[in-house]
């Protein structure tokens, strides 16, 4: 309960007039610092300007810029893998350009094949490639069967590490070579090792090479836009009890290094008449850039011919219903086309005008350009 006497009903202006003081005082405090934060904002752009204009003279034009003003698509580009369901797992519609890609697996298992099928790829598009054949076991018969053009194919055999990466380099400074594949990293054999003698001890000379490799190329790739594609092989890790005991040669830096690692396993050995024709495999993301990871893709790899177009598309068009698979029998546009799955393949060999068709329809329901996609740039994936 409030009490008002006769002396604070009397002072009750000077109250009112000193409110009024400080209020004032407040009032030109705060207009005062909006006006110091106003000129400390201009001074503080004056000087990144100053900055900006330094950093152009000592390192060129472009050398740094907003990424809204750099007129660069905000979209990864793509190249394509020859495979629509590795396409579809790999979430952007191939493999990103300009970056690091690993394909790792065991003996025989199709990395070889999946790489050359992107060289194919980028071939039909007009592009350059390049392969590094380390292993010295580069089958050009049956690399022509998959659809590479030979004829225009950069390849180089090295003799040693060092050589094998030095001309990687240059191809990529460049800035002419689309495409570049390492084929293996276990095969990038220190000059060190080769000069030695057998059984001679070089602990770690390896992962060093590609440790020192990756750091100069990853730049020069981006800018160029070249990819460069390390196929890796595996080893067991000795003495592990609990968990998985493979892992891949060459150290960790090209997991570090790589925006997508691809694993690739022999699932099934595809048969006809009792002759082995082919292999089924499974590729699995274990690493992605771009796109969520750990999602899967399976195709037949044909003896001779590679990755099975028709196989590819009939399995994807009958998972989303462009095809309707009903017992054994394959109907499209309620057609049967054939009785079991070779008999449908057979039947896209021998009408490539309705495969294109069903090609076409199972793009536009997963959303498949077969160019590029928004882009989800964040660190998923795991080693």
């Amino acid at each position: 309960m409030l009490i008002y006497t006769e002396s604070s009903i009397k002072n009750f202006p000077l109250v009112l007039t000193g409110l009024k003081y400080y209020i004032n005082i407040i009032t030109n405090t705060s207009s005062k610092r909006e006006e110091d934060d106003e000129m400390n904002k201009e001074d503080k752009l004056k000087a990144l300007d100053a900055a900006i204009a330094q950093i152009e003279r000592q390192h060129g034009k472009g050398s740094i810029m907003k990424l809204g003003d750099s007129g660069k698509s905000m979209n990864v580009e793509t190249i394509p893998t020859g495979s629509l369901s590795l396409d579809l797992a790999l979430g952007m519609g191939g493999i990103p350009k300009g970056r690091v890609v690993e394909i790792y697996g065991p003996e025989s298992s199709g990395k070889t094949t999946v790489a050359l099928h992107m060289i194919a790829e980028v071939q039909k598009r007009g592009g350059v490639a390049g392969f590094i054949d380390a292993e010295h076991a580069l089958d050009p018969v049956y690399a022509k069967a998959i659809g590479v053009d030979i004829d225009n194919l950069y390849i180089s055999q090295p003799d040693y590490g060092e050589q094998a990466l030095e001309i990687t380099e240059t191809m990529v400074r460049s800035g002419a070579v689309d495409i570049i594949v390492v084929d293996s990293v276990a095969a990038l054999v220190p000059k060190a090792e080769i000069d030695g003698e057998m059984g001679e001890s070089h602990m770690g000379q390896h992962a060093r090479l590609m440790s020192q490799a990756l750091r100069k190329l990853t730049g020069i790739m981006n800018k160029t836009g070249c990819t460069v594609i390390f196929i890796n092989q595996l080893r067991e890790k000795i003495g592990v009890m609990f968990g998985n005991p493979e892992t891949t040669t060459g150290g960790r830096a090209l997991k570090f290094y790589a925006s997508v690692r691809m694993d690739v396993r022999r699932v099934e050995t595809l048969k006809t008449g009792g002759e082995m024709v082919g292999n089924r495999a499974r590729v699995k993301v274990v690493k992605n850039k771009i796109a969520p990871p750990f999602k899967e893709a399976e195709f037949d790899i044909m003896f001779g011919k590679g990755i099975s177009r028709e196989g590819d598309i009939l399995d994807l068009a009958a998972n989303c219903g462009v095809v309707i698979k009903s017992g054994s029998w394959y109907a499209y546009n309620n057609e049967k086309i054939g009785q079991g799955r070779e008999n449908a393949k057979k039947y896209f060999m021998e009408n490539p005008a309705v495969m294109e068709e069903v090609e076409q329809k199972v793009r536009d329901f997963y959303n498949i350009d077969g160019t590029q996609q928004e882009e989800a740039e964040q660190p998923v994936g795991e080693e």
